[in-house]
């Protein structure tokens, strides 16, 4: 009797895995959550991501050595850069929520945060300690939050990034747009070079714009782009992503995935 109850009980787990699984495979089906994971291997295992990043930091230390060389301004020379996945790779939390059948969410994003474990993208590091030693500040302008700020700073300072402290780094206050923090550093700086993934991190005029709008500005700042504006690949998550759903962040993953096949052209 014991022996038909414990196989009664096998049998029964078994299922109920079973159908955990399908539902966790049905979740992760679609474009969005699904889409994660396949993006995010790209970002993890594929050696030319790796190259794309180690082109956009030697790109990077080529202009510094050339704004140097050619600036005539008395104020003191700096680099403007974004955090994530500009110079941390943040990857392993998209992985952690698309195995749960989750998007992105505010409170899990600052749990991740808080640990300050992300990993460093290629020719990052390399490039700010080589900037520093060259007597040119680093400020980190993120919209990651003043709540994050402690977990940012043991993160960057876990990899020994220069300017680790709260002068350096510049949070999101009431308003996600990053022109205002840059015109302040302006006023006082000459910031030689912009560093980022996004680009309303160069820009305000790809604020809140429609993607339309984002191609017509990027054709406009054409010759800036490799020369001051240091553009790092994040297939992801972005403005590009938000720009299709035109900034409704209410949508459903089933509602944006209805979205992207709609834009998508076939042949």
């Amino acid at each position: 009797m014991a022996k038909k109850f414990l196989l009664i009980l096998i049998a029964f787990c078994s299922c109920a895995t079973q159908k955990k699984l399908n539902n966790t495979t049905s979740h992760n089906n679609g474009l969005t959550v699904g889409g994660r994971l396949f993006t995010s291997v790209f970002q993890q295992h594929a050696a030319e991501y790796k190259a794309l990043c180690f082109q956009a930091y030697n790109i990077a230390t080529l202009r510094l050595h050339q704004a140097i060389d050619q600036s005539t301004s008395s104020r003191p020379k700096a680099v403007i850069t974004d955090i994530d996945e500009t110079i941390l790779d943040n990857s392993p939390y998209a992985v952690h929520r698309a195995l749960l059948g989750l998007d992105y969410e505010p409170t899990s994003w600052m749990d991740w945060t808080s640990q300050g474990v992300a990993d460093t993208l290629s020719g990052a590091l390399r490039f700010f300690k080589y900037a520093a030693s060259k007597n040119v500040e680093v400020f980190y302008v993120s919209n990651r939050s003043e709540k994050e700020r402690a977990g940012t700073i043991a993160n960057l300072k876990k990899f020994g990034f220069p300017y680790a402290d709260d002068a350096h780094l510049i949070l999101k206050t009431t308003v996600s747009s990053k022109e205002p923090r840059r015109q302040q550093l302006a006023a006082s700086y000459n910031i030689i070079l912009l560093i980022g993934d996004n680009l309303a991190d160069f820009s305000g005029l790809f604020d809140h714009k429609t993607t339309t709008e984002r191609t017509q500005n990027v054709r406009h700042l054409a010759d800036d782009f490799g020369k001051k504006f240091i553009v790092l690949p994040n297939a992801n998550y972005g403005d590009w992503e938000s720009a299709l759903y035109q900034y409704n962040y209410r949508l459903t993953s089933t509602q944006k995935d209805s979205i992207i096949k709609s834009l998508l052209r076939g042949y």
